[in-house]
């Protein structure tokens, strides 16, 4: 290949802006993503995804702004699922199946009623990176800078609440506050970044850098850091590859993880599967 082939897709203003998106989308869900895994919770980008849709189609029905009905849908949600969960009812991941894909269907039922729904809602459900203008980079950059100074000003408290929440509480730090303050930050990330990946691809942006990242280190700030970087990487090459493989651009970025996750089990082998147990500082 030339190298006017390999530089080519960098002519297009549409490609630069999609790049770009991709890459700080990737690294914002390889940042999230650490706390979703750690807590043993990654059904719950799927979920919310999916419940964050249901609630942007029911704001469009009504006639409200979709992105602040839908991030008002997601967090609540999010609330939800920490509330039943709190209670220990029954299970996280019970909680979540019961809650998002009610939401899920009430998107369903609503479109299935009400014909004519724009194509946005499609770019919604499998993600439409090609698509972005400035402003989409705008707002997902706003939101993985104001998901960074949560993780930093918060560290150690979310870092305790991840670990050993019973004793988290009993210490002083109100886990319930710091699980709020998570939700509110995940349902954003999803929102931000569900136009570019899309409902269906959503979660696993979320769970494969941090795995990836977990094979590699023991230490949970440096994961923090692995995980970001490789989420840039994914969106960044993944992008990158749809162009030049004519293929789907969220799926291009998920496969790009997916083949990072099989190389580098292959090469850690045992001792990766050893430092999945556990974490520590």
């Amino acid at each position: 290949m030339s190298g006017g082939a390999l530089l080519e897709p960098f002519t297009f203003e549409f490609f630069r802006n999609g790049m770009v998106v991709a890459t700080i989308a990737g690294a914002l869900c390889g940042l999230i993503g650490v706390y979703v895994v750690l807590r043993g919770m990654s059904y719950i980008g799927h979920g919310l995804s999916h419940s964050i849709f249901g609630g942007a189609v029911a704001s469009s029905v009504i006639g409200i702004n979709v992105l602040a009905g839908a991030a008002v849908w997601g967090f609540a949600s999010a609330l939800m699922i920490n509330g039943v969960t709190r209670r220990r009812a029954i299970g996280g991941d019970a909680a979540i199946g019961v809650i998002t894909t009610a939401a899920f269907a009430v998107g369903v039922a609503l479109i299935s009623v009400r014909r004519g729904f724009s194509q946005d809602f499609d770019a919604l459900l499998f993600g439409n990176v090609l698509g972005v203008e400035r402003s989409d980079i705008v707002v997902v950059a706003l939101v993985a800078v104001g998901a960074a100074v949560v993780v930093f000003l918060g560290y150690r408290q979310l870092l305790f609440t991840t670990f050993d929440p019973e004793v988290a509480e009993t210490s002083g730090v109100s886990t319930a506050r710091v699980d709020a303050l998570f939700s509110l930050v995940l349902a954003m990330s999803i929102i931000a970044t569900m136009r570019i990946l899309g409902v269906t691809l959503i979660a696993a942006t979320l769970v494969l850098p941090p795995v990836v990242a977990r094979m590699l280190t023991n230490s949970f700030s440096r994961m923090l850091l692995l995980s970001t970087g490789i989420g840039a990487f994914c969106g960044l090459v993944g992008m990158y590859a749809s162009y030049q493989l004519d293929i789907a651009s969220g799926a291009s970025i998920v496969l790009t993880g997916a083949v990072l996750f099989v190389g580098v089990f292959t090469v850690t082998g045992t001792q990766a599967r050893r430092r999945l147990g556990h974490a520590h500082l």
